[in-house]
């Protein structure tokens, strides 16, 4: 019996869009990363799925909640 190696995929979602994952970094650096673009990111919380079929799809959800 041997093992076998394989490389994950991460994907990356927010409100419906696929965002292109950066290798070597983070959930969290990417979420910094895509603030830029999307300021709502800053807040939003990362939820990470399990693997399917080589992919693991990460999701940021934006936090909900009263201002003040």
């Amino acid at each position: 019996m041997s093992i076998e190696v394989k490389e994950i995929a991460r994907r990356y979602r927010y409100n419906g869009v696929t965002l292109p994952d950066v290798a070597g970094m983070s959930p969290k650096e990417i979420r910094d990363l895509y603030s830029a673009q999307y300021p709502e990111l800053v807040s939003a919380e990362i939820e990470t799925g399990e693997i399917v079929d080589g992919v693991q799809e990460i999701t940021f959800k934006r936090a909900v909640g009263t201002k003040g």
